[in-house]
């Protein structure tokens, strides 16, 4: 039965394949990415005019929302905490938080209004880390600013309030802001993980307030065991790699996952980080993703002001122009039952197996175990026919089929996607 329930709320995941990622708080201010605190050792009173000083005056995630839909992004996850402990959201257990600063309102409410707007499923991220909270340690964590200060060595945190503390505020994000889609959280490490979060219990809680929320593996548990905790999570969540060949539990099942990836080298706004992905390299990653069962949560780090970076936007809109002729090989697809070629890669949703033709070669394209496997052939961008018909040099080679191209480069030099419809049933 939990089974089945997993695989219900999985549904539309599965099916949209393509995601964004929000990076936003304090730290777009020093603009030097969202670990500014922790590899500068920076007390909570040096970050703190960060705090006074953010005034988002161009925030507006009505244009976040039809950007992420230009794209072609069915979904969205944004920080409502970082590992800083600001809070976006109007949290009544803090006074860290976006209300009391310069832009005086809940930025998360208007996150999620946005996007839900543009038709689009709402997540929000959340750290179980919190450098600004008094109870989380400091002194003897290997991640903490303060790690080894002697400022704090005689403290003595209450690690309970804490945990009260970050249960609490998932309490309020998962009742004020109505129906979130996904909560993702980040991160375990060393002895903080699992019940130190108290992890099932913070779970059962999640799952009374929205059954159908998809939760991260990153409470702590083993989502590849047999049979795993209650709070390992539902979906992988690989950073910043693409599984060599997916992600499979112990029992050699696909296990639902998601590879979040940032668009230049930093999660969080950086004023002088200008290498940035190319748009053909984000496609070839997404559609790499989708034929080995995946998704792609691709990240943007708005700057201070709460502007998407320009460059960070033209290369979604070049994605989004390449998804607008070819999604119907990203959505609701998955990998095929058949082996990875050598020019490209597969997609299949039921009987119809997508072409991602990423290397020209010379001649004709060879498509391995399909001759007289398939109805039609179609280039999707445009839905004109491929010519798959034998031709003389290819009569020695039995058992494949061969689409022959009239030039010498391909149609799309990003991936030229060729739709063909199987004459048999070959779901995936």
């Amino acid at each position: 039965m939990q089974q089945i329930e997993k695989e219900n709320r999985l549904d539309w995941f599965m099916q949209d394949r393509f995601g964004m990622f929000i990076h936003w708080g304090l730290y777009a201010v020093p603009a030097r990415g969202e670990w500014v605190r922790n590899q500068e050792k920076m007390s909570i009173e040096a970050y703190q005019p960060y705090f006074e000083d953010f005034d988002p005056d161009l925030y507006d995630p009505r244009q976040w929302a039809k950007l992420a839909k230009e794209a072609g992004m069915k979904y969205a996850v944004m920080t409502a905490k970082h590992h800083d402990g600001f809070c976006l959201f109007d949290s009544k257990l803090t006074e860290y938080k976006a209300t009391n600063t310069k832009a005086q309102r809940d930025l998360v409410k208007e996150y999620v209004d946005a996007f839900r707007a543009e038709g689009l499923k709402v997540g929000l991220y959340y750290s179980l880390i919190d450098w600004h909270h008094p109870d989380y340690p400091a002194y003897h964590d290997r991640i903490h600013p303060m790690r080894g200060s002697d400022a704090f060595k005689a403290a003595q945190p209450q690690f309970d309030r804490y945990v009260s503390y970050m249960h609490g505020q998932v309490k309020e994000l998962l009742t004020n802001y109505g129906t979130i889609d996904v909560l993702w959280f980040d991160f375990s490490y060393d002895e903080m993980k699992g019940e130190t979060w108290k992890a099932s219990e913070l779970v059962a809680m999640i799952r009374e307030l929205q059954p159908n929320v998809l939760i991260d593996n990153r409470l702590g548990g083993n989502l590849l065991a047999a049979e795993p905790e209650s709070y390992a999570g539902d979906f992988a969540s690989p950073e910043q790699i693409l599984p060599p060949k997916g992600i499979v539990n112990e029992l050699g099942n696909a296990v639902p996952w998601e590879a979040c990836i940032t668009l230049n080298q930093h999660w969080g706004y950086h004023a002088y980080d200008e290498d940035y992905k190319t748009a053909k390299t984000v496609i070839r990653g997404l559609v790499e993703c989708v034929s080995k069962n995946g998704n792609l949560l691709l990240n943007v780090g708005p700057d201070a002001r709460g502007a998407i970076p320009e460059k960070s936007q033209e290369v979604l809109r070049e994605v989004g122009a390449w998804m607008k002729r070819n999604g119907s090989s990203i959505y609701g697809c998955a990998a095929a039952s058949f082996d990875k070629p050598e020019w490209g890669r597969y997609t299949q949703a039921g009987n119809t197996l997508y072409a991602h033709i990423l290397e020209r070669g010379i001649g004709p394209i060879a498509f391995e175990g399909l001759q007289g496997r398939v109805k039609q052939a179609r280039r999707l961008a445009d839905g004109a026919e491929v010519n798959i018909s034998t031709p003389w040099n290819g009569e020695a080679f039995k058992g494949y089929l061969f689409a022959n191209f009239p030039q010498a480069s391909l149609p799309c030099d990003i991936d030229t996607v060729i739709a063909f419809e199987l004459n048999e049933d070959k779901t995936t």
